[in-house]
């Protein structure tokens, strides 16, 4: 599926070709730390089937549970995640499915390192919904 996508401050643009079969949701420490949030969804790309349209990438090396290093890119302005790979980069990006404009149509298929997954995230359907905020 081609997709494209944006930082929050539009400074970064790309585009992408991904595998709509690699898509997941990552429950991991890290990515709870580096997305601010209870997990991050990742879409999966080639190296090659990546476009970096404007902008330049900032990155960070941060070293995972493996021991290898992984680069977090991210935009230097307003410090929107979009990709990590390893470290050197390839073959593969995660790009993070918040920065993708057709993220609604990104379908997890799968959960990963659910050892730390937040006890809270299966009672999400059965709390109250408000619309816009209050």
């Amino acid at each position: 599926m081609k997709v494209d996508g944006a930082c929050f401050c539009g400074q970064i643009t790309y585009e992408a070709e991904l595998d709509t079969d690699r898509i997941l949701i990552c429950n991991c420490t890290d990515c709870q730390t580096l997305s601010g949030s209870a997990f991050r969804t990742v879409a999966f790309t080639k190296e090659d089937a990546f476009t970096l349209l404007t902008g330049e990438l900032k990155v960070y090396v941060k070293v995972a549970d493996s021991g290898n290093p992984r680069q977090q890119s991210f935009c230097g302005n307003c410090g929107s995640p979009i990709y990590a790979t390893s470290d050197p980069a390839g073959p593969f990006y995660g790009l993070r499915v918040g920065s993708i404009k057709q993220r609604d149509q990104l379908v997890p298929r799968v959960h990963i390192y659910n050892r730390s997954k937040q006890h809270w995230l299966d009672q999400i359907p059965s709390l109250p919904a408000i619309e816009q905020m209050p």
